[in-house]
Formats: structure tokens, C-alpha cells, sequence
């Protein structure tokens, strides 16, 4: 048994940021109750650059095995090898317990890793908690290309979904797409097939414009509190003939088309939405806000369609499993003073010029420059001039100190993307990229990134440093890192890629839900190597880019996957109950029955 080994631990950091709430002298008081440890060092213990003296102090203490803790105990795995063999030991006896793999939070925690490592059994096998017998109802949370992916999935395999989404159409963000990387594929003729599939299946019910209030039962058995907000408009009835939105008066800034052009107070998102019918902005309608506007009630050819007092509704729903796939927001560029946005009028966001590129935005798919409408709104109109040079800068609020430090994966390659369209859009237009590192990692990106290059356009490596106004242009004031000077560049548009951040109601939901988050804000699964989909919360699992930055294929693949689970445990007929409530006696109890 491997327990039987004299045993020394190395902490080589408490890690993962947490270490506040790591009480390292409480792990340190678990770890000496062992009978077999006979040592326990902090780093500042254990000299590391002197190899013969950690040597010696194993030798001495007849040290048989080491148990490396910490963020990044793989590290030092061959340095302990290493000075077991020099002692006529094994050097494959040595132990490592990941605090990061494991998204170790706290003492509690950290102290089951090390009890799982201690016992030689891995954590996944301790920590199985026992079964339940599950309701066979699902509940997907958030209706982008995740939700929509994971609910056919389960609605294909014969079972009830409801697929819940915040605004008044599914389709996320990929909706507002012109094309996808690095294939090009036209982005609304492989998602908006999805969407009407969605809107038609017998086994799927859509929860447009609404949200989780509350959670509560357990896993097999979560009741589910949502608010279906007011619509005020009756999707059984309506038409969608847009006879209501030619006489409104109102109107607000298209979340849609990123804010690119105004919609009226009564709309459809966009052309192709599902469901396929109108709602109203309370934010913006003039009766709700004032009391004194009906115009959209009289112009409308259907009796009783509209209402414009129907309140929210709240209903509850019984569910077995819940998948959360609620994606991301984009990083907000007016953080970024440096570079001008909103300051500068042609100085733009990437998803802004992706809805000036698409067909169906404000512009019918040309790159104009930003003027202001009769109303005195900041907007894009096909009627404007286009730019004859176009920046594109990287990293926009991603893998900075003062914003994000991760990278949000994906910002390389759709500006890459972003500029073979300008190009082809405007084919006289010089178009520059400034990034820090091309981070071209998947299937046929790579490629992408160097066909790029072969179109003319210019690919500078450094950091921009700012954006100015000069001369009437813009003034990208940048590094070039293989010509190891500062450079000036003269532009007409600069296009900052903004990188992905965490939506604001994912707080509200971890707590709802009882499954925490990373620093970054995203939602945690229960082992990033080995379960990147479920959660410590027994039937919650995660999907898309709540649980982090990714592209749409590793979303889609990992909705896919989210949803085999639920079908398995469906077919079942149970599931595992929440990993977050088996307590370290429990673990450790049976680490040591396994071991």
C-alpha cells in the first residue's frame, strides 16, 4: 500500500489565488497526524537550487516518496525524481497533488487533494458521490449556439426541454456573425437551420425573454423559479406584418446590430429571429414609460395581439438537470481610453464591424464611416464613405494587468477573418493587424493566418500603444517587435478586438445555482482535465463560453457533451448527487478503502 512509504510533502506554493483562504499550518497539522509523513516544507523550506543539499535531507530523514502540492507541482516532479534516485529510491514514487487542476478554493478542500494523493488514489475516484433518481425534464440556460446544440441533442433523444433565454430571440451572438473562421462558412446558414429546428421540435419549449429568479430542491430534482417578463406582444397571434413598428415613435440603440443603428420600441431582434414575432422595450415605449403613446395598438391588424399592461408572469418548473450555457459579454473598449472609442467616431469594435459587414446590418453589408442620424444617434448608413485604411488591433482588453489577464482565445483569428473581409469588401484599402502573439492554435488556423498574410495585408507584431487624432486621420501609435522600433500609422478606421469577458447576471446564477466561479468571473467544473463539463453541483453542468473563452467548434462540442450526460443519466434513471457536499472525511475515508 502506498501509504506504508515515508512520506515528505513539498509545498511548492498554496496557488491557484486562493491563498488566503489556504491555512497552511492547518494543512501542515493534517498532514503530520499521518504516520507515515515525516516531513512537511513550505517553500521557503527547501532549498531547490541546491540539489545536494535536498538530497541529503531526504537521505537522511529515509525519505521513500514525495508529495508535491500546490498550482504547479508538475514542475518539480523531475527534481524530486531526480533525488530519490540518487538515494537508491524509485523516482516514479512521486505524488502530485494539484490544487489548480482541481480548482482548490480553500483548506477544506486542498486538504482532500492532498488526503487523495497521500492514499495514491486519484481525487475523481474518491470523490464519487452517491445516486438519485432523476426527473427526466431538462433545463438549458441560455439560448446561443450552445443551448441550441445540447437542446436538439436531448430533445432528438425523446426528452422534455425547456431552453430558456434572456432576450426575445435564441441565437446569440453567432447570430450577429457574417462568417466563421477559418472555413469562411456563411454563420447565419449554419445556425439560423438550428434555430428553426429549435422553434418547431415537439419536445422542446422555448422560455424567450426570461430569467432564473431561484433555484432550489437538489440534484434529480431542481424547482426552478422564472420570470417570463412582458412581451406585450401575444406570440400565439401576432403576424409579424411590422405595421406596429412603421408607427411607433420610439426608438433605442439595436443591441443586435451592437448598437451600429437604432430599432423602434417595438421590434423583432433581427430578420431571422426565433421566435419570429414582436416584443416591446419598456426601456424605450412611450406608453410605459409616460402613459401617452397607443400608436403600435392602433396600427396593428390583429385584435387584442398587443398589450400594453400585461405584466410579468413568474412560473416554476421541475427539472433533473440543468445545463448552463449562458456565453459571454464583450469586453467594453471605452475601458480602454487609450484607444479612443467613443471619442473618435471611426474608431469601432470588432463586432461592430462585423454587423457592418454582414448583408443584413444597418449598411446591407458595406464599411462606411459613423455619422449622425436626424436624431443626433451615432450611427452607420450605407450612404456614408468608406475608409481607405483600417487598423486592427489585438488583445483589447485581454492579457492586460489592467483589464483581463487571460486571453480570450478567439480575438487572433476572427480578426484575421475580420480583415480577409475588409479586403474583400474594400480590395484598394490598406489594412494593417497589430497583435502581441498569433495565437492560430486549432484545425486549419494555422493556415488561415498565413493565406492572411498572402492577400497584402500588413501583420505587424507589437503592442499598440495608442490611438490619436491627426491631420483629420486616426493615429495608431504602435510597437513593431521584429523591426525593434516605435511606428506611427495614418488610418482612416481602427477596429479594436475586444476580448470576451463573463455576462453580468453570472453572479446572480452561481448563486442561484451553488456552483462557483473562477477569479476571471466564468463558471468552474468540477476538474478542468478530466470532467470540463459537470459541475461540483450534482446535475448542473456547463457548456460554451461561460466556462470560458472558446471558439463556436469546441462550443459545440462541448454542449454535445454536456448533453450525453444528461441522456445517460435520463436513461439511467439517476444521478450523482453534488460533489461540493461530500465532506473531506468522506473523501479521505474512501481514498483509504481504495488504496
Amino acid at each position: 500500500m502506498a501509504e506504508q512509504k515515508l512520506t515528505g510533502v513539498y509545498f511548492c506554493d498554496l496557488g491557484n489565488g486562493h491563498a488566503k483562504d489556504i491555512n497552511i499550518n492547518e494543512l501542515k497539522t493534517y498532514l503530520q497526524s499521518l504516520r507515515e509523513v515525516v516531513s512537511v516544507w513550505e517553500p521557503k523550506e527547501l532549498d531547490l537550487n541546491n540539489f545536494e543539499e535536498t538530497k541529503k535531507k531526504l537521505e537522511d530523514l529515509k525519505i521513500e516518496r514525495m508529495i508535491i502540492a500546490g498550482q504547479t507541482p508538475g514542475v518539480f516532479k523531475a527534481f524530486f525524481a531526480r533525488a530519490l534516485n540518487a538515494n537508491n529510491k524509485n523516482g516514479e514514487d512521486v505524488v502530485l497533488a494539484s490544487f489548480k487542476e482541481n480548482l482548490v478554493a480553500n483548506t477544506e478542500q486542498a486538504k482532500t487533494i492532498l488526503s487523495c494523493a497521500f492514499y495514491g488514489v486519484s481525487y475523481t475516484l474518491a470523490a464519487t458521490p452517491e445516486e438519485t433518481e432523476v426527473h427526466p425534464d431538462t433545463l438549458v440556460i441560455g439560448g446561443g449556439i450552445a443551448g441550441i446544440q445540447a437542446s436538439l441533442e436531448i430533445a432528438d433523444a425523446g426528452q422534455k426541454v425547456y431552453l430558456l433565454e434572456k432576450t426575445g430571440t435564441i441565437g446569440g451572438h453567432m447570430a450577429m456573425f457574417d462568417k466563421t473562421f477559418p472555413t469562411l462558412d456563411c454563420a447565419a446558414c449554419i445556425l439560423t437551420p438550428k434555430m428553426v429546428e429549435v422553434g418547431q421540435h415537439a419536445n422542446i419549449e422555448m422560455l424567450t425573454y426570461s430569467e432564473v429568479k431561484s433555484v432550489s430542491g437538489g440534484p434529480g430534482n431542481f424547482k426552478v423559479k422564472v420570470l417570463k417578463k412582458a412581451r406585450r406582444v401575444n406570440i400565439d397571434t401576432c403576424i409579424g406584418c411590422g405595421t406596429c413598428a412603421e408607427k411607433c415613435p420610439g426608438r433605442a440603440s439595436s443591441e443586435f446590430d451592437a448598437g451600429t443603428t437604432t430599432r423602434k420600441a417595438i421590434y423583432i431582434p433581427f430578420a431571422q429571429a426565433v421566435p419570429n414575432k414582436y416584443l416591446i422595450d419598456e426601456d424605450s415605449c412611450l406608453y410605459v414609460k409616460k402613459g401617452k403613446c397607443s400608436a403600435c395598438v392602433k396600427a396593428c391588424p390583429v385584435p387584442d395581439c398587443i398589450n400594453l399592461d400585461e405584466k410579468d408572469e413568474e412560473i416554476e418548473i421541475t427539472v433533473g438537470n440543468i445545463i448552463v450555457s449562458t456565453g459571454f459579454k464583450p469586453f467594453d473598449a471605452k475601458r480602454t481610453e487609450q484607444f479612443g472609442y467613443g471619442r473618435f467616431p471611426n474608431v469601432v469594435t470588432s463586432l461592430e464591424l462585423e454587423r457592418l459587414i454582414n448583408a443584413g446590418g444597418p449598411t446591407s453589408g458595406e464599411i462606411t464611416f459613423r455619422s449622425k442620424d436626424k436624431f443626433g444617434n451615432w450611427v452607420f448608413k450605407e450612404d456614408s464613405e468608406s475608409p481607405k485604411s483600417v487598423a486592427i488591433v489585438h488583445c483589447v482588453g485581454s492579457r492586460d494587468e489592467n483589464y483581463n489577464k487571460y486571453c480570450s482565445t478567439v480575438c487572433c483569428m476572427y480578426s484575421l477573418k475580420l480583415a480577409h473581409l475588409v479586403k474583400e469588401k474594400l480590395p484598394e484599402a490598406d489594412v494593417h493587424e497589430y497583435y502581441i502573439d498569433m495565437r492560430a492554435f486549432g484545425k486549419g488556423y494555422e493556415e488561415f493566418y498565413n493565406r492572411i498574410k498572402d492577400e497584402g495585408i500588413n501583420v505587424v507584431r507589437g503592442s499598440t500603444v495608442k490611438v490619436d487624432e491627426e491631420d483629420g486621420q486616426l493615429l495608431v501609435k504602435s510597437q513593431d517587435i521584429h523591426g525593434l522600433k516605435l511606428i506611427k500609422q495614418h488610418v482612416d478606421m481602427v477596429v479594436l478586438s475586444v476580448g470576451l469577458e463573463p455576462r453580468e447576471e453570472t453572479k446572480d446564477l452561481s448563486q442561484a445555482l451553488g456552483v462557483p466561479t473562477t477569479d476571471d468571473g466564468w463558471f468552474k467544473e468540477v476538474n478542468s482535465v478530466n470532467d470540463p463539463i459537470n459541475t461540483c453541483v450534482g446535475g448542473v453542468a456547463v457548456a460554451g463560453v461561460c466556462h470560458g473563452p472558446k471558439d463556436i467548434p469546441d462550443t459545440i462540442a462541448q454542449a454535445s457533451a454536456a448533453a450525453s450526460r444528461v441522456i445517460q443519466s435520463i436513461i439511467k434513471g439517476k444521478i450523482k448527487k453534488s460533489v461540493k457536499d461530500m465532506s473531506f472525511e468522506d473523501v479521505a475515508a474512501k481514498a483509504k478503502q481504495q488504496s
